[in-house]
């Protein structure tokens, strides 16, 4: 059994320390930079931003500076820097950073943990190995060119002599650093381990109970905290009454948090804390508070009229965000052929609810956390209780799941005022029910497509509206369109050749907290595009496949040049990462042979497809669909097709995807979170459910071979699933779905 550590949130000076027993040790690092093995600005952010070390007992050390939550970073970067150093993969041990600047964005999102330092991983291994190289030519007395690095040892060419990573660790680390630009990296011929499924490294930590999450923490002295928070956003306590939580045993203090002001941000709801030695008593007390709120604007907030609200506007004009041609003619003609789409509030619902432990003292604060952005964990807090950031030290546990939720750090912010109120280390421990009633929600929208058609019933333009309150209302009052780069997710980026072509977008106004959700505005995007193409291929007689193969033309790489929109392309130059036609046709193809070999169906089956480029990757799902009844209907079987160029770990891409699937069918099929007088009416699994193992479909994953530079993986593949499974229902019932969740139609 391969031997890894399970988390450690230890800096660099407990590394030193570790290879201060065995003598020392070559560490990676410039002067006054203590985790990045390149110089990089201590002002701005950089992509250089990973810590190395080799010690004198033989392992090699990388630190990770990004979180870990099911999707296998830790264990996919560790196989880039081995294979790069030729290291032997049980010698090299994973410590989890805490925040720090100097690392540069420690934000885990946006499926680009892999892409953005692939290549820096891999010269900080090709950096370590020169310098153990030259070492050993140095110990030798001979040119570097008779020497090469293998197996955890460096080599001597013209003789049997060789001499272990460890043994050179110290003479190494005297020695001037080369530039990362002047390494040479290794052939993807000679990879070992990059493209190798390899079992995440916390496994074993996992299985037997050894692996430490957010909810793990224990500290002496700790204090558990529960927290009724307002019911409508931007409430507040209007009379309170904690004789009865006072007398719950075990509760030691009842405390009001902050009246949250201004848009939300990352601050507390604000609410009363029930504090107590023991979850269950502040869980109690909680319950035993009597409270009344204040009425606010939101409390007349009801998410059934703002759906019909939203309908309305996108089916009018809007603020034009992309436009080829000259559209204004061509929609005064009959033959054309609309729909509109509808997506409900989500919530993000990991197994894990969000949980965070503070302990502050006159020195500082200290917090250890199931966060996804430490960083941002580290300035908040610090700007809650009044210390600078280098006073507030953010440990990174193991994450129960994150889908976007932990990365708003409320819940830290949370613990630390309270910390601070008791003089004590203090758990918030948020519920299942506090959870979905109270966190940041992936956004209600509406879009409208119409196509304007040929006589062949084949369509010559195309107009999208899309509406959906923003994500900057977060951050920002008075926020009343989608940002652009909400729009280039799924909505204004699809690479169709029509030549006539106008995107708009609708104002909207938010009355919760918006945040981030895994595959963020390509969940609604890619529901409403993948369901239309299929509509435009049932109205002209054609398969949906040609109909995908139709709009988006030839092989080519699209720059959408002069059509009034600048691509932000997930924060990829389109020479590096190009929306390329050949790969879009590359996972359809594969998916229409899956179909064309399945087994034959039966008269109560039918399959739909949909295909999206989402987080520089290309995915195409079919989903085969039964119905036992003509109001029942069951997911028999998915496939889905990935090209996420180069796949470091095929065993977590394939995981990724199954996991995609499965995260997309509990969206289209159940998801859903209704306000109702600006309360939420949802509260845990029995009403906001999740995939259960008996809808679960068989899931084959087909994972396309690429030398294509990483792509995105986590998120990817959720956005075509939707539209698979309503196109599906479609093509066996004649029922179209435009508005999820299909519970709302049809028993699931």
């Amino acid at each position: 059994m391969i031997n890894f550590t399970a988390v450690e949130n230890i800096s660099r000076r407990d590394v030193l320390k570790m290879f201060g027993a065995v003598g020392g040790g070559l560490v990676l690092g410039t002067s006054g930079v203590s985790w990045s093995p390149m110089l990089m600005a201590q002002e701005k952010e950089s992509v250089l931003n990973l810590f190395v070390a080799v010690g004198t007992d033989n392992k090699v050390y990388l630190t990770c500076h990004r979180s870990e939550m099911g999707q296998g970073i830790r264990t996919g970067l560790t196989q880039v820097l081995a294979d790069e150093l030729d290291a032997n993969w049980e010698h090299v041990v994973v410590v989890q950073a805490p925040a720090d600047k100097r690392l540069g964005s420690q934000n885990t999102d946006g499926s680009r943990s892999i892409r953005k330092h692939y290549k820096t991983i891999r010269q900080m291994g090709a950096m370590a190995r020169t310098l153990l190289e030259q070492a050993a030519a140095q110990l030798w007395g001979v040119p570097i060119t008779d020497v090469y690095a293998k197996g955890h040892q460096v080599h001597h060419s013209n003789s049997d002599k060789r001499v272990s990573y460890g043994e050179l660790a110290v003479s190494a680390s005297q020695l001037p650093q080369p530039k990362p630009d002047s390494v040479v990296l290794k052939s993807r011929q000679d990879f070992k381990l990059i493209g190798q499924s390899k079992p995440i490294v916390d496994m074993q930590a996992m299985l037997t109970g050894g692996a430490q999450y957010g909810y793990d923490i224990q500290l002496e002295g700790m204090l558990y905290a529960s927290i009724l928070r307002p019911p409508v956003l931007g409430s507040e306590i209007n009379s309170l009454k904690e004789e009865k939580a006072k007398q719950v045993a075990g509760v030691i203090d009842i405390i009001r948090l902050p009246v949250l002001k201004g848009a939300p941000k990352f601050q507390p709801l604000g609410g009363v804390a029930v504090v107590a030695t023991n979850l269950w008593s502040a869980m109690q007390g909680r319950q035993a508070l009597e409270v009344s709120w204040t009425q606010v604007d939101n409390s007349n907030y009801d998410s059934s009229n703002d759906t019909q609200e939203l309908i309305n506007k996108v089916q009018g004009p809007g603020k034009v965000v992309r436009e080829i041609g000259k559209n204004d003619i061509l929609w005064d003609t009959v033959k054309k052929l609309s729909a509109t789409y509808t997506v409900p509030y989500l919530s993000q619902a990991p197994m894990e609810p969000p949980v965070a432990t503070a302990q502050v003292t006159e020195a500082g604060c200290e917090i250890w956390a199931s966060t996804q952005t430490p960083q941002s964990t580290q300035k908040n807090v610090a700007m809650a209780i009044g210390l600078k950031e280098s006073q507030v030290k953010v440990n990174v546990t193991l994450l129960g799941g994150g889908f976007g939720r932990k990365s708003k750090p409320d819940f830290s912010v949370e613990a630390a005022i309270l910390s601070k109120a008791v003089k004590r280390p203090v758990k918030v421990c948020w519920s299942r029910e506090d959870d979905v009633q109270h966190g940041y929600y992936h956004a209600i929208s509406a879009q409208f497509y119409q196509a304007q058609l040929d006589e062949a019933k084949k369509p010559l333009a195309l107009l999208a509206r899309t509406g959906f309150p923003s994500i900057s209302s977060t951050f920002a009052e008075g926020i009343e369109y989608p940002s652009a780069g909400e729009l280039d997710l799924g909505f204004v980026d699809v690479p169709f050749v029509l030549k006539n072509m106008r995107y708009e977008a609708v104002k909207s106004t938010a009355h919760t907290r918006i945040g981030w959700m895994r595959s963020v505005c390509n969940i609604q995007h890619g529901f409403g595009v993948g369901s239309f193409v299929d509509e435009l291929a049932q109205n002209a007689g054609m398969t949906c496949f040609d109909m995908w193969r139709q709009l988006l033309g030839p092989e080519r790489k699209e720059t959408f040049a002069d059509q009034n929109f600048e691509y932000s392309n997930y924060g990829a130059t389109l020479s590096a990462y190009p929306v390329d036609i050949s790969r879009y046709l590359s996972v359809m193809d594969a998916i229409e042979n899956a179909v064309k070999n399945s087994p034959k169906l039966t008269g109560n089956q039918a399959w739909g497809f949909a295909v999206h480029r989402s987080f520089v990757s290309y995915v195409a799902v079919a989903t085969l669909v039964e119905m036992p009844s003509s109001s029942k209907v069951k997911v028999v079987k998915t496939f889905i097709a990935a090209d996420v160029g180069t796949a470091v770990n095929p065993d977590r891409v394939i995981s990724q995807m199954e996991g995609a699937v499965i995260y997309g069918l509990s969206l289209a099929l159940t998801g859903e979170i209704s306000f109702k007088n600006g309360q939420v009416q949802e509260s845990n699994f029995h009403d906001y459910p999740v995939l259960r193992m008996m809808q679960c479909p068989d899931i084959e994953v087909i994972l396309l071979p690429s030398d294509d530079e990483p792509a995105g993986v986590g998120e990817p593949g959720v956005p075509p699933v939707a539209p698979s499974v309503t196109n599906a229902i479609f093509a066996l019932s004649g029922k179209r779905i435009r508005d999820l969740p299909i519970s709302q139609h049809l028993q699931v």
